[in-house]
């Protein structure tokens, strides 16, 4: 092809949308990826054994199914063979001592459910989902939309003009509640707690993370209207889409392609891409880039004839990265059959811990370098909704780690013993999966004998076949709310520009930050001509 008008280093979602929205628009995009297959951290593979079909990392697609990017080009995507699974029981979760609790997309159910549990709790659900059904516009533009435009001041101006400037404050304060305090003060019974604090955790967040109470609620407004889809058939069917429909708009994917840096065009204007082979592809319109700060400033910009400003040059050295994460992957010859109750086995995605106490313990623990004593387990079971991913009669786990140290100092629990170097090795991961396996097989009936094949992967694993993954952080850095919102990725980012003309930034470390929605993907192309 010529030169096209947009080069896209990377290949996650984000950067998918970008190209999938740009070549809708007429315009020609050249996706680069230095792995040997796009998607990011959508990859699904026979890991475990053949025939046995396992979403490696991400897998839950709701954020997308539900996102303006997927209004945009949904359509498209499906006339390329894109399908979603549903299940009805999107999540739960289970204590220790069995007890537990299982969410539907059943409104009615959930009130019934809550208000067995404690008295009053339903009622109180009922009221929480319908104050945010009537904030819903104002509270997804805020959270998805372009914060530095006309459009998010004008919402801002519209809001404090009809609640007036002290409601539309203490909306805002509201908004900043931590988790812990929002259940404790809300909720009545332990359980309901228990299901919900786990679920910040995938927002990179813990329980006493400013605003983790507001992202609790959207989870469970999304999770009751949308449930956790998947991919039919694996997230490998999404990425099939994605690339014929970019290239059915004339764009190419270049996969094995290394970018070592960023240079200049016409102008001073970002125009061209030295590739770590030596070669030079020049764009158009400009360069667009799904990396993380780092990578962005300190390797793709490295030989830029001008140093990057002051204030630039602060903020990618005090740019922090969160909590890492571990996958384990079972086959099993038969679906489990959970102890506690049979039902469990069609949950999507189960969660297994003591509760929020356990949450915020894990999670500290996390955060202090240590391997969790108790860790938070997140079980999905795709099988139980997509019976295309294993064979007849068969069955996976998707297990996720949200409290994963990146830097191992100890074990909380003093039984697996740390490299002095801190770093994860074959050994820890495996040790450290063997207590996942122990709390499996106290919940789930004759788990070792139905156990085919077992495949972890340690943060360090997770990094390696992902760049972006800084120590195994799946969301692109710290989620703080000092690191997100108007500030990310630094205090001076405006929406998606860079101090370089004609170089933009998007992915988990750009607004509106980690997930599959492809957020940044969708504003940048929206906003591009």
């Amino acid at each position: 092809m010529t030169s096209p008008d947009y080069i896209i280093v990377g290949s996650g979602i984000n950067a998918l949308v970008a190209a999938a929205m740009l070549g809708k628009k007429g315009r020609k995009v050249l996706v680069l990826e230095r792995n040997d297959r796009i998607g990011g951290c959508l990859r699904s593979e026979e890991i475990t054994e053949p025939g046995f079909i396992h979403d490696v990392m991400a897998t839950t697609m709701v954020l997308f199914l539900t996102s303006p990017a997927y209004g945009a080009i949904g359509k498209d995507l499906e006339a390329r063979g894109l399908e979603f699974a549903h299940a009805d029981l999107p999540t739960g979760v289970l204590r220790p001592d069995g007890s537990h609790v299982i969410f539907s997309k059943d409104r009615r159910r959930n009130i019934a459910t809550f208000d067995e549990l404690s008295l009053g709790d339903g009622q109180t659900f009922l009221r929480e989902m319908d104050a945010l059904a009537a904030d819903a516009p104002f509270l997804f533009s805020l959270l998805g939309g372009a914060l530095w435009s006309g459009s998010t001041l004008k919402a801002v101006a519209k809001q404090g003009w009809g609640r007036g400037l002290r409601k539309l404050a203490a909306w805002f304060g509201n908004a900043l509640t931590p988790a812990r305090g929002y259940l404790e003060t809300t909720y009545r019974s332990e359980d309901i707690h228990a299901l919900w604090a786990p679920w910040v955790l995938h927002c990179g967040l813990g329980p006493e993370s400013a605003y983790s109470a507001e992202m609790l609620k959207v989870i469970g407004f999304a999770l009751e209207l949308a449930g956790t889809p998947v991919v039919k058939g694996g997230t490998g069917a999404l990425l099939t889409a994605f690339e014929r429909l970019i290239t059915d708009n004339g764009g190419e994917i270049r996969t094995g392609t290394d970018v070592e840096s960023i240079g200049p065009g016409p102008g001073g204007r970002a125009g061209s891409v030295k590739l770590a082979g030596g070669e030079t592809l020049n764009a158009n319109a400009g360069i667009i880039c799904s990396v993380t700060p780092n990578q962005l400033y300190d390797r793709l910009l490295k030989d830029w004839p001008t140093p990057p400003p002051p204030d630039v040059k602060t903020s990618v050295a005090r740019y922090r990265y969160g909590k890492g994460n571990m996958q384990i992957h079972y086959a099993l010859s038969e679906p489990p059959r959970w102890k506690a109750d049979a039902e469990l086995a069609k949950v999507a995605l189960l969660h297994l811990t003591p509760g929020l106490d356990g949450v915020s313990r894990a999670a500290n623990e996390c955060e202090r370098g240590l391997l969790p004593a108790e860790p938070t387990i997140c079980v999905g079971q795709p099988t139980s909704f997509d019976p295309s991913r294993a064979p007849a009669g068969k069955s996976i786990l998707w297990l996720q780690l949200p409290e994963a140290p990146r830097h191992i100092k100890g074990d909380a629990a003093g039984d697996i013993a740390i490299p002095a170097d801190g770093r994860w090795t074959d050994e820890v991961r495996e040790r450290y999966a063997d207590r996942i396996e122990a709390v499996l097989e106290s919940h789930i009936e004759n788990f070792s004998g139905i156990k085919l094949a077992r495949r972890a992967y340690s943060p360090a694993d997770l990094e390696a076949m992902n760049m972006n993954l800084v120590g195994g952080d799946p969301y692109g850095g710290y989620c703080g709310i000092d690191q997100f919102f108007l500030w990310r990725p630094f205090k001076s980012s405006v929406n998606h520009r860079t101090h370089v003309a004609g170089l933009y930034h998007i992915g988990a470390s750009a607004h509106p930050g980690p997930g599959l929605g492809g957020g940044s993907g969708f504003l940048l192309a929206s906003s591009l001509k």
